[in-house]
């Protein structure tokens, strides 16, 4: 009898001691949870990386907690650990794809290659950005569609951002017939660049001949302007140029075909 309260003793003792290390143990993730969070927010990382990797490290040091109670109480931890590891690659084998695209997350909201707000182009879409999550990119288009990509497509190509810089350099090919005045054609363009108030004086905008095609002398007519007014100012400048070839008399010759038959 005496042997059986013995053995009752122990094992509520054993399990008083294992229901401590849970709960002092929980405690104990919690505070290295929250000092975690607060470096990294110190850090200046992005809030979803940092409520990531504070819910991973919760969810891990909570395993490591129950796994060293139920030890205490003579379970067998060492199967269940495999199980765990054996569960977990499982699960790891079956989302390849959402682990690359996290993988392609992290590294995106690491070294930001864009922010919220940039125009890009990336994994075949052109547009906005709108929301950055682990798992997937939100942009709108500029016909105001949303469009989800998912991290890794964008990642694995390349990268274009038209916010990255604060200027942007216009290129613009025009061609005018070879019976015109070329000199005449070219100071037209120059006048048009250095009255219009969006154009950038430095750098300076440039007029050059680029070729002598086969219809037509072709210039290239390159203005840098401020990125948010690139596409105003582009179809303006078209606009002003062609308007004014008209009224100068400057012909923009376009592809013909002569057609032969024979009687």
């Amino acid at each position: 009898m005496e042997a059986d309260t013995n053995i009752i003793t122990h094992w509520l003792l054993n399990v008083a001691i294992a229901i401590a290390i849970f709960f002092i143990g929980r405690m104990v993730v919690k505070w290295i949870v929250k000092l975690i969070r607060k470096l990294m927010i110190r850090n200046d990382l992005d809030p979803i990386l940092v409520n990531f990797i504070a819910a991973i490290a919760n969810a891990v040091l909570l395993l490591f907690v129950v796994v060293a109670a139920l030890d205490h109480l003579g379970v067998d931890t060492t199967s269940m650990v495999a199980l765990v590891g054996a569960a977990g690659l499982a699960i790891g084998l079956a989302l390849q794809g959402s682990l690359q695209n996290f993988a392609a997350g992290v590294m995106m909201i690491v070294f930001r290659p864009f922010k919220l707000g940039d125009f890009i182009e990336a994994g075949g879409v052109v547009g906005v950005v709108e929301q950055v999550s682990i798992f997937s990119t939100v942009m709108k288009t500029g016909d105001n569609r949303e469009i989800i990509i998912p991290n890794g497509q964008i990642y694995a190509g390349a990268i274009t951002n038209y916010s990255a810089r604060d200027t942007r350099r216009i290129d613009m090919v025009f061609g005018i017939g070879y019976d015109d005045d070329m000199l005449k054609a070219k100071k037209i363009m120059e006048d048009i660049l250095a009255a219009h108030d969006l154009v950038l004086e430095e750098p300076a905008p440039a007029v050059a001949v680029a070729e002598l095609a086969d219809s037509s002398v072709n210039f290239n007519v390159r203005p840098w302007v401020n990125s948010g007014d690139y596409w105003g100012v582009r179809s303006n400048l078209i606009e002003q140029i062609k308007l004014t070839f008209d009224k100068e008399g400057i012909s923009i010759p376009y592809p013909q075909m002569d057609v032969h038959t024979d009687k």
